[in-house]
């Protein structure tokens, strides 16, 4: 998955869960850095039900990096 269809997914997943896991953020808030896709992720997983914590789950895996990736060293 390439990083605007991660972003589009995260987005959608943010509104579909907006009013049941995200009441706390600001009605317009949409995750703009890694950081905070993350987090809003987090909330997804802990406040939704389980569906939305399978579809928040997946999601995050696909915006960790791998383990088995090396990391990038100078």
């Amino acid at each position: 998955m390439d990083t605007r269809e991660l972003d589009r997914l995260i987005d959608k997943l943010v509104d579909e869960y907006r009013d049941q896991c995200l009441w706390f953020l600001r009605p317009d808030f949409y995750a703009e850095t890694a950081d905070q896709k993350l987090r809003v992720l987090k909330y997804i997983e802990r406040y939704g039900d389980r569906t939305a914590y399978r579809k928040a789950a997946e999601a995050r895996r696909w915006l960790l990096p791998s383990s088995s990736e090396s990391p990038a060293v100078s």
